[in-house]
């Protein structure tokens, strides 16, 4: 029998084996290492035989397999543990997940923060007791026989729930699950995880059904890794726009209006900094501003598809005894405005752009902050063109993208190219061109992406921006989404150079993608020390007595003629105290201290934002310089 490695390397072997001895072929310290295998590709646990000739390749610990591969062991262990100390607790699902794990459970009392420290510690003397993790084959009636017995009732569900054939079980000691695997050989190798918080979740996330009970954990391949993970979420702790958005009195959310956000004075100079850029780069790059009302007539929607494949992501409405909805999305309106007028192919290509509000329904238990709201603005632009446009406008609109993200705020980002989902409108062939199209425009401009099968929009295909914070973490906030279907579905049409109507190809496209999510992600980048031209109070002038306080009130009427947004503290605070407020708390750019010295000779004392370095200016010198750096400068 013959053994193909990844290196091409081949061993040979006179009876079957299983992947312990053929790591063992190579070295011991493989053998000890590896936590699973794949067999001509397919993931298979280490103690799988092979009689008959193929390909293997060993899954080390710190490889993405093999790391996913710990963190679902580790929701067993995690089980494992929980029904050691509770017995009369049933269990349901347990999956990994991004860093971790999750499990959820149904226990005769409801877990406490303080459970956690115990169902750890047990899974720590579960790890060194090195059980072994065993895998069963079982038909279907025999699975359900089985945990029937046992009084697993979410198991039973599932199972019967599942097409006829024959299931895979794992066991280690006592504790027995329903899983596809592979697992880790057994708990020694599962050492680097921590129990992080319990929460609720409906069974099968369906609210009609109970609310159990879910633990959430992260395990990695290293206690190094671990730790690394840990620092991180400390920092990002720090970071959270939620606490940085109360602190810097930016935003807040009211219990009157569970995911629409209310917007502060602060956070409305910090939304205004953005949406004018906004505007102002999009001018200059040829579209026309435009807005559509937020609540339209039941059968645009039926038209556009969103009825039939949005309705439950939809606010609804009688007006009139007609219904209507609140609109999930601006498209619909930019189509109306385009079949307001007569378009000739001369027109081409037209550029729409709105900064559009739009609702969607979201569950409560997914409301988070302002990345997963009810009620948005969308920085929306829509574009008419020509079949033979198409390349150029997406070019355009990916440089004007790389403009923001990576010359403005220097972001690092991938695109990726998301195709047909399973639920779309439109034939085939019409993907398949749009499809085309795209890949066409990223080939052409010599840029990479990574393909995302199934996951582009109901309605076409798209391309989607990743940009990747200063923590490592990934947004998908740009898209680019190329649309053959509405134009069919509306009846756009334009005058063609031969006189006969034809079908214009539309785009929708994005930025921030939503402004309220974008702010958010910019306020955890920056720690809320925004850079000056988008800081909401850019300069704080604190004053050391009374007596410069007319001075300190000039200062800020000069300013002001310049466009800087300045606050006074005028307050009989020591000035120490003054300093550490708006430099610590409010994360203000820049504060210029005003005393008697500098009142009288016209002066300012400088002082930045994370520096105890201060400099003494003419009044005049600074406003000219400090105009000059609360420019938008896209050189990053």
């Amino acid at each position: 029998m013959k053994i193909t490695l990844p290196s091409g390397d081949i061993k040979e072997f006179d009876s079957p084996v299983n992947m312990f001895q053929i790591a063992k072929s190579i070295s011991n310290s493989l053998a000890k290492n590896a936590v699973a295998a794949k067999v001509d590709g397919k993931l298979v646990d280490m103690a799988t035989m092979l009689s008959e000739d193929a390909a293997v390749e060993l899954i080390m610990p710190n490889s993405e397999e093999g790391i996913e591969i710990i963190r679902h062991s580790t929701a067993h262990l995690m089980a494992q543990a929980v029904i050691r100390l509770f017995p009369e607790t049933k269990v349901a699902i347990g999956p990994s997940i991004e860093y971790g794990f999750y499990y959820d459970f149904d226990p005769k009392e409801q877990f406490t923060e303080d459970d956690l420290a115990k169902i750890e510690a047990e899974m720590k003397k579960i790890v060194k007791e090195d059980i072994i993790i065993t895998k069963e084959d079982i038909s279907k009636e025999d699975a359900i026989a089985r945990f029937k017995e046992a009084g697993e009732d979410y198991k039973v569900e599932i199972i019967t729930d599942i097409a006829q054939g024959a299931l895979t079980l794992y066991s280690q000691g006592e504790f027995t699950d329903l899983c596809l695997g592979p697992h880790v050989p057994s708990t020694r190798y599962l050492k680097s995880f921590k129990l992080m918080s319990v929460a609720g979740a409906y069974w099968r996330g369906d609210s009609s059904n109970k609310m159990l009970q879910r633990i959430y954990g992260i395990a990695f391949d290293s206690d190094k890794a671990l730790k690394l993970h840990l620092k991180f979420l400390e920092e990002a702790e720090k970071r959270d726009h939620r606490k940085l958005g109360k602190e810097l009195d930016l935003f807040f959310m009211s219990e009157y209006g569970p995911g629409f956000p209310f917007w502060l004075p602060k956070g409305m100079e910090l939304r205004n900094a953005l949406e004018n850029l906004w505007k102002s780069e999009h001018r200059k790059a040829g579209y026309q501003e435009v807005r559509t009302p937020i609540m339209l007539n039941k059968e645009l929607w039926e038209t556009s598809g969103h009825w039939f494949n949005y309705k439950e992501n939809m606010y609804l409405s009688e007006i009139d005894k007609h219904e209507f909805a609140i609109k999930p999305m601006n498209c619909p309106g930019s189509v109306l405005v385009y079949k307001h007028d007569l378009h000739s192919y001369k027109d081409f290509p037209i550029r729409m752009g709105e900064l559009g509000i739009v609702h969607r329904h979201e569950f409560s238990g997914a409301l988070h902050g302002l990345f997963r709201v009810r009620n948005f603005t969308q920085d929306d632009a829509h574009i008419f063109m020509t079949p033979d446009q198409i390349e150029e406008e997406i070019i355009g609109v990916i440089n004007l993208i790389d403009k923001f993200y990576n010359k403005l705020f220097g972001f690092e980002y991938h695109i990726e190219l998301s195709t047909k989902p399973e639920k779309a409108i439109g034939s085939d062939e019409i993907w398949d061109k749009a499809e085309s199209a795209l890949e066409g425009a990223m080939k052409k401009i010599g840029l990479d992406y990574k393909l995302n099968p199934g996951d582009g929009a109901f309605y076409g295909p798209k391309l989607d921006f990743k940009i990747k914070d200063c923590l490592g973490r990934e947004w998908q906030c740009g898209t680019i989404q190329l649309d053959f279907n509405l134009p069919e579905r509306f009846d756009m049409n334009y005058i063609g150079e031969d006189g006969e109507k034809h079908r214009p190809v539309m785009v929708h496209r994005v930025v921030y993608g939503s402004v309220e999510r974008f702010i958010g992600i910019l306020i955890e980048h920056f720690a809320g020390a925004f850079p000056l031209w988008l800081a909401p109070t850019q300069i704080k002038l604190l004053t050391l007595n009374d007596e410069v306080v007319p001075y300190a009130k000039e200062v800020m009427a000069e300013l002001a003629k310049v466009g800087i947004r300045c606050e006074l503290d005028d307050r009989a605070e020591k000035i120490g105290y003054k300093i550490r407020e708006a430099n610590g708390q409010y994360k203000i750019p820049v504060q210029l201290i005003l005393g008697k010295a500098e009142a009288e000779a016209s002066e300012v004392n400088v002082r930045r934002f994370g520096s105890k370095d201060q400099e003494t200016m003419k009044l005049n010198d600074f406003i000219s310089m400090i105009a000059e750096e609360a420019k938008v400068k896209f050189d990053k």
